[in-house]
């Protein structure tokens, strides 16, 4: 059999070539057991030899698997399922150095017997009864026997919510190609060992699966591997941990509250001394909701340009050492990100933030101004107050950067109001994206800035970072217009607010660049139109959107930004900041086939309910 050499896309002095396209014709399982199990066993065998101490690349898996369906002589309509089959491989071993216990078994709910499951979702799934109706319960049974905890749900989110809590540390599931592609991708890419059995189809009303690969996945022993592969869930929970309520208010150090008070609902705010009120409110709203993906940034460009031994097998150990200097530094980035999301909603009038009423929606637009100012101040006090540990050269460079980010920020968001207020809704592409460029991207450059000073590095990495957070945060920007279209879990909760906030969108310029005359004229007389219901704007806007296929335009040019972004990172040395610049990329720019962007870095925390099962 031809052997397979390790993949080069971005290993060694090989530059990245990412590719992103529709994936809908790859995705077809072969339709007899003896061919799937031949391609499987063709995956370990090429798995056996390869480097494991890094995570694969998507591309670098992708090569592998065309590689191996060419000597094969099977059809390229195969590489959706032979790759799950290949990641399974290559992760085999990291899943069995996680004992059972730590292990999460994910089902999906489509498994169930149709006609009379009594089980009833809730918010991390189908609450599933053991009734013997379908072969959830037999998955099931077998797995929480063996310590697993268990899941009827699907896609990342909840998933990685529970990782990130460090409730388990590696996942093993059942589930379609459409949601392997969509969920477990964000998993792998965190470097979380994870393995999966694809169900024959995706046609959720009926499905099957090969039972027997399902039983022997999650009878696989517990033993240690031979090589240990790279991580970034040590620095996830890193982030994430910062923000638990003793850990925040340890490294703020409130000021005005005492224990008791520090403790009060915030509900109950008349009974809060009015004077330690506005720090209580900006404590919450410090730690309530977001991904805490600038602090994970912060952090992680620390470790990388300090050996990188965070994301080692160890790693956890290595990052609970981090001073908290360190850690006030980076959760001085997100505080600024939350006072600009407390003044931008009140710019925009939002109703919603993380899934609740926005801070002046709740306690008045005056409350809300002021508690965003409170927490510009208290980011900067989070750095300043650190020249004795931090030297007063790397807590000066800190602080410029934020002072530039904030200011260039605020001219970002001027240029926004101004031409909210303006009677003229002409826009040029161009001009969108220089706003995007600087409202999006200088908390983005802050955080890697931050990361870098704190690592005291001979290079500052200044004219690189600028051009790297500028290209990705336009594209992520791009990306979240489109979110606006198809709705926003994680902030708004409605579609087409940006149009009916009269915000300037890539999209809305998009539109009037492609758009004939008389169809332009339509567009902005809907935009300008009183008289007009919200619901009826938005679905006339998104039908000129559609035939001005804005929304395609919008899906190139964020492909155009992700791989101008890629070219800054093939230059960058030491290689574990090389390839943290390649996670966040693809961690933040990564999108469905369907017009869904799919937003997945660090995540908040989490109660899981699923007690370890006993014996």
């Amino acid at each position: 059999m031809p052997s397979h050499s390790q993949p080069e896309s971005d290993r060694g002095d090989k530059k990245r070539v990412s590719r992103r396209r529709k994936t809908a014709h790859l995705k077809q399982v072969p339709d007899r057991l003896a061919l799937r199990e031949e391609i499987r066993d063709r995956c370990y065998q090429v798995c056996e030899n390869l480097d494991k101490s890094r995570p694969l690349s998507k591309d670098e898996m992708e090569q592998l698997t065309r590689a191996l369906l060419q000597e094969m002589n099977l059809p390229e309509s195969y590489i959706g399922w032979t790759m799950v089959m290949m990641t399974s491989a290559f992760w085999r071993d990291q899943v069995s150095a996680i004992p059972p216990e730590r292990r999460l078994f994910l089902l999906p709910h489509c498994l169930k017997h149709a006609e009379g499951c009594p089980a009833e979702y809730d918010q991390f799934g189908l609450d599933c009864k053991t009734c013997g109706a379908c072969s959830i319960a037999d998955y099931r049974g077998q797995a929480e026997e063996l310590g697993y905890r268990v899941l009827v749900a699907e896609g990342s989110p909840i998933v990685m919510k529970i990782l990130v809590s460090g409730y388990v540390d590696a996942v093993v599931g059942v589930a379609c190609l459409n949601v392997l592609e969509k969920a477990f991708d964000k998993i792998l890419l965190a470097g979380i060992p994870c393995m999966a059995v694809p169900l024959h189809s995706s046609d959720c009303r009926n499905t099957s699966v090969d039972e027997k690969w399902v039983f022997d996945m999650i009878h696989l022993p517990h033993r240690e591997p031979q090589q240990k592969t790279a991580t970034y869930v040590h620095l996830m929970r890193a982030a994430q941990d910062m923000f638990a309520p003793q850990n925040l208010n340890r490294l703020i150090a409130p000021q005005r509250q005492t224990p008791k008070t520090a403790e009060a609902n915030l509900i109950d705010l008349p009974n809060l001394d009015p004077i330690a009120a506005t720090e209580r409110l900006a404590i919450d709203f410090v730690g309530r909701g977001g991904k805490y993906s600038r602090p994970f940034t912060t952090l992680a460009v620390y470790d990388a340009l300090t050996g990188g031994h965070g994301t080692t097998a160890d790693g956890a150990a290595h990052v609970a050492n981090y001073s908290d200097s360190v850690k006030r530094a980076a959760l001085a980035i997100e505080t600024f990100h939350k006072a600009s999301l407390v003044h931008d909603d009140i710019e925009d009038d939002d109703e919603f933030r993380y899934g609740e009423p926005t801070v002046h929606r709740q306690f008045g637009v005056s409350t809300g101004i002021n508690l965003g100012d409170y927490m510009i101040g208290l980011g900067y006090r989070l750095v300043s107050r650190e020249v004795k540990t931090l030297g007063a050269e790397v807590v000066a460079k800190i602080v410029d950067q934020l002072a530039e980010a904030h200011m260039r920020l605020s001219e970002g968001q001027g240029a926004e109001l101004m031409w909210r207020d303006s009677t003229s809704k002409e826009l040029t592409p161009i001009d969108a994206l220089k706003i995007y460029a600087l409202k999006t991207s200088p908390a983005f450059e802050a955080a890697l800035h931050c990361g870098i000073a704190l690592a005291q590095t001979k290079d500052d990495y200044r004219d690189q970072m600028r051009k790297f957070a500028r290209h990705v945060g336009v594209a992520f920007q791009i990306l979240n217009d489109l979110k606006d279209w198809f709705g926003d879990s994680d902030n708004k909760l409605s579609a087409g607010n940006d149009i009916i906030g009269g915000r300037p969108t890539v999209l809305w310029a998009l539109a009037l660049q492609s758009l004939k005359e008389d169809r332009k004229n339509e567009l902005i007389q809907i935009a300008n139109d009183p008289d007009l219901t919200a619901t009826a704007k938005i679905q006339r806007v998104r039908t000129l959107y559609l035939e001005g296929g804005v929304f395609d335009a919008a899906e190139q040019l964020v492909e155009k930004y992700r791989a101008k972004a890629e070219e800054i990172a093939d230059e960058i040395e030491p290689e574990a900041f090389r390839r943290l610049l390649y996670y966040l990329v693809d961690s933040i720019l990564e999108t469905a086939d369907d017009h869904k962007p799919t937003i997945v870095i660090p995540t908040t925390s989490l109660e899981f309910p699923l007690a370890a099962p006993t014996s």
